[in-house]
């Protein structure tokens, strides 16, 4: 009845869709039959011997593979919940729909009704007496066998990914469910969940070059946030006590296996609390997310088995440094720690400050060797603008990093609320920025003023969720924990 030899795989789909519509038939109809899922219809078959089939079903989903010939055919269908099989037999279909089935090809979406079985070889399977198309696909669909493996065409099409790559779709179900767990703890500890803006006149809260925007009406330059983090202490200044935020955050860095330029961060601040309280709080954070995406406490990073059901070991940010290099970052001259960043193969520049030069050296020489969850503490003050001081030693904070496989994936400490303390680091910080160091915060004066009214002693913290998942999963790269990742722009 039809023919589609000796056209390309666009040309034959175009040519099928005009078939269907040459027969009245719309190929993107807007109603679609109530059906099962396909995980439900296939518990309906528990039981069954094979050949035997039970009560009618409709399923929905995408053709995956479709083989046979003649008067019986075998189908693949797919949908979110799983894949089942479908049997089209001329005897149990009409003449003319059992006909139309070589107007489909794989990628398109169906619906079928059948009744709900094992076939002869013990496959789950619908044996269709009816059929419907539901979306006409217009390209093909990679290899079934070679998959989609170039990761440029993955990131840049990651709806072809999530339609060749089922693990990819199941990898972003469990980052779903990861930050459920994290809503479900904070909430079940009391924390309110609140939004800040993310065009901010000054961007704050973190060490990033932020990206600019312009706002016409307003005829005002625009920054996207860097972090959740000023706004919410402005919430603290205003009499919430518990409070958090999972949103999008932007900074306009360099691109790596650890950093992107977009990603989802939480934050969290904690009145009449301090950095203390954060220790076995956060442990428990950290064990809500692995248990809810893995369903264990024990995940294999490369050769490394991370363990997070143990306390996690605080360790101290100076006696580590000096323990892998010598150098003590709070009595060396800026020259010493320069020369020792040089040596573990850092680039310092030369508007680096102090506090940028210390923490230079501390990636290189320290941070990669610091594998399982632990704490990270007495951090020096030189680059924690945001944290309160030691009272036993001014030239450090109360402030806390959690570090697993190497990297940084949580940050807290207690909250600077001293505004004249929290002035003078504000003016150090854009001492740094004239100096050329365009990573520097900004001086928010408004900020400043909030903290004049008053803000309780304050705990914050923040969990990188994309980090901390790219690690759990084994990634190689942060872009395989995104969705969508910043890419090149396509070459024509």
């Amino acid at each position: 009845m039809w023919s589609f030899e000796g056209l390309d795989p666009f040309q034959a789909r175009t040519a099928r869709l005009a078939a269907w519509q040459s027969l009245g038939i719309d190929p993107f109809p807007a109603l679609t039959p109530v059906a099962h899922d396909v995980a439900a219809a296939r518990a309906l078959a528990d039981g069954f011997a094979p050949e035997q089939f039970g009560e009618e079903v409709t399923v929905h989903g995408r053709l995956m593979a479709l083989r046979g010939q003649g008067a019986l055919l075998f189908a693949d269908l797919r949908d979110a919940s799983g894949q089942i099989q479908i049997l089209f037999q001329k005897d149990s279909l009409s003449e003319e729909w059992f006909e139309r089935l070589q107007l489909l090809d794989l990628g398109d979406i169906v619906s079928v009704t059948g009744l709900i079985g094992i076939s002869r070889r013990g496959e789950v399977s619908v044996r269709a007496t009816s059929w419907v198309l539901l979306t006409k696909s217009m390209r093909p669909l990679p290899d079934s066998w070679k998959g989609l493996s170039d990761t440029e065409t993955r990131f840049r099409q990651r709806y072809v990914d999530l339609i060749a790559n089922p693990d990819v779709r199941e990898r972003f179900v469990k980052k779903s469910k990861a930050i459920s767990a994290i809503r479900h703890f904070m909430e079940g500890h009391g924390f309110l969940e609140v939004e800040t803006p993310v065009l901010e006149p000054i961007p704050g809260g973190a060490d990033a070059e932020p990206f600019i925007t312009h706002h016409n009406a307003l005829d005002v330059d625009y920054y996207l946030r860097i972090s959740l983090e000023l706004y919410q202490k402005r919430l603290i200044v205003g009499g919430f006590e518990k409070i958090f935020e999972i949103g999008r955050v932007f900074r306009n860095e360099g691109i790596s296996p650890q950093h992107l330029q977009e990603f989802t961060n939480m934050e969290f601040y904690w009145a009449y609390a301090s950095c203390e309280d954060l220790y076995a709080f956060t442990e428990g954070l950290y064990r809500a997310i692995v248990q809810a995406a893995f369903g264990t406490l024990q995940v294999q990073r490369g050769e490394h088995a991370l363990d997070f059901s143990k306390p996690f070991p605080k360790r101290s940010y100076v006696e580590l440094v000096e323990e892998f290099t010598g150098i003590n970052v709070l009595t060396a001259t800026d020259e010493e720690l320069a020369a020792g960043a040089r040596s573990y193969g850092a680039n310092p520049g030369p508007g680096d400050g102090r506090g940028r030069l210390m923490d230079l050296l501390y990636k290189k020489s320290v941070r990669p060797h610091l594998i399982q969850p632990q704490f990270i503490t007495d951090v020096p003050t030189a680059f924690s603008p945001l944290a309160k001081r030691l009272p036993s030693n001014p030239d450090l904070t109360d402030r806390v990093l959690v570090l697993v496989d190497g990297a940084e994936v949580g940050n807290g400490f207690s909250e600077l609320n001293d505004p004249i303390d929290q002035r003078q680091r504000f003016e150090e910080q854009e001492k740094l920025r004239e100096a050329g160091d365009a990573e520097a915060q900004h001086f928010d004066h408004d900020f400043v003023r909030a903290l004049e009214y008053g803000m309780a002693p304050t705990a914050g913290f923040g969990l990188g969720i994309d980090r901390f998942l790219t690690i759990l999963f084994d990634l190689d790269t942060i872009r395989e924990m995104v969705l969508f990742p910043m890419l090149r722009p396509e070459k024509e």
